[in-house]
């Protein structure tokens, strides 16, 4: 039986007793409707479910995953949630379990010890498989908790699970985008990586340097900074080079948040983008249209990547199997490339300085 946090007139607890009287039908074909377990005639269960509309009856998901020995939960452990890629995951996971038997239950954690928090967290809720959202959690954790229960990673390829880590090309992304600013006639081109052990950074630094050797430029080791993936890395790693004179006419962050921090960077130094600067980035977050000028950035479909994890999850606890799906990127093209300035920067950008008495944050 499963009682219900609903409440009657009298101020007790709605029970499924009480709608197996309103539909004069039995406590056991109640209990066999809410829970699916048995087929039930389509008189009694519209009599059922007419009666639990009535009293406003909602049951106790607890109670009943205990009755049936197993939750419905689908464990999502994204790196973090503060992260407008992540969330924009978890958008979409939501979307794809939505108006399925199953529901999400998040956890997450940015540091390596609150990720190894959050995932016993998870497993302790018994929860039916795990999609993981990058993360530090140690390939052999992973796959260990594979051997228990469906997996499924995005943003990160586990060694021995690599069939079920959705991922979009990010190799094809990061040429795209460099070889954009080739088109245009930039050979000093900045790359802000993101963290050096992450497989999508990686990949995207591989992307720049085989669009500068196949365009015929020699990769300059003095453009390869490493960020983190935040907005304080790619304005950080920006003022490094503008501090150093090291000569650019171009950065190509590797997420919109890098380019973000860079641009703001370009700004105090009083250097325009695109005028003296091009920039691009890569996600195409919702806020890359509103920043001035707009960002041109490389689009990853994160909302369709999450939904689409869902379903193939979905599908699995269905017995339907695992469908690996791979996703394209896109170049959007907004305000902020163009090409070179006519005369090459030589010694790098020159600062600015701005009015005085003026802060520029």
């Amino acid at each position: 039986m499963t009682d219900a946090a609903s409440a009657r007139p009298d101020g007790q607890r709605v029970t499924i007793r009480d709608i197996a009287e309103h539909a004069g039908v039995s406590v056991a074909t109640v209990s066999r409707v809410l829970n699916n377990t048995v087929p039930v005639a389509r008189a009694k269960r519209a009599a059922v479910m007419d009666a639990v509309e009535a009293l406003g009856y909602r049951p106790n998901v607890v109670a009943q995953e205990l009755a049936r020995g197993h939750t419905q939960a689908v464990g999502i452990l994204p790196q973090g949630i503060s992260n407008p890629f992540y969330s924009r995951l978890l958008k979409g996971v939501e979307q794809g379990l939505r108006g399925s038997a199953y529901y999400p239950l998040f956890a997450s954690g940015e540091q390596p010890a609150e990720q190894a928090s959050a995932l016993e967290l998870l497993l302790t809720h018994r929860v039916e498989a795990l999609i993981l959202m990058g993360g530090h959690i140690p390939d052999d954790e992973v796959l260990a908790v594979a051997k228990r229960l469906p997996v499924v990673t995005i943003g990160r390829t586990i060694r021995g699970l690599e069939r079920r880590c959705v991922r979009v090309e990010n190799h094809e992304g990061a040429y795209r985008a460099t070889r954009h600013l080739r088109d245009l006639g930039h050979t000093r081109i900045v790359h802000i990586t993101g963290l050096p052990w992450h497989g999508d950074a990686v990949a995207r630094l591989e992307g720049y340097v085989s669009a500068l050797r196949d365009t015929g430029v020699e990769v300059d080791p003095a453009l390869i900074v490493e960020g983190d993936f935040e907005e304080q890395s790619g304005l950080a790693g920006t003022e490094k080079l503008l501090q150093a004179r090291v000569p650019f006419t171009a950065i190509f962050a590797g997420n919109d948040q890098m380019a973000f921090g860079a641009g703001l960077a370009l700004f105090r130094r009083g250097v325009q983008v695109p005028r003296d600067v091009s920039l691009i980035g890569f996600d195409d977050q919702p806020s890359a249209a509103y920043t001035w000028p707009p960002l041109t950035t490389i689009r990853q479909p994160a909302v369709e990547m999450g939904f689409a994890t869902a379903r193939t999850i979905l599908d699995e606890l269905r017995g339907r199997g695992f469908v690996q799906p791979t996703f394209h990127t896109d170049l959007v093209l907004r305000a902020s490339t163009a090409p070179p300035p006519p005369a090459a920067i030589r010694g790098g950008v020159r600062h600015r300085p701005g009015p005085r008495g003026v802060s520029r944050r």
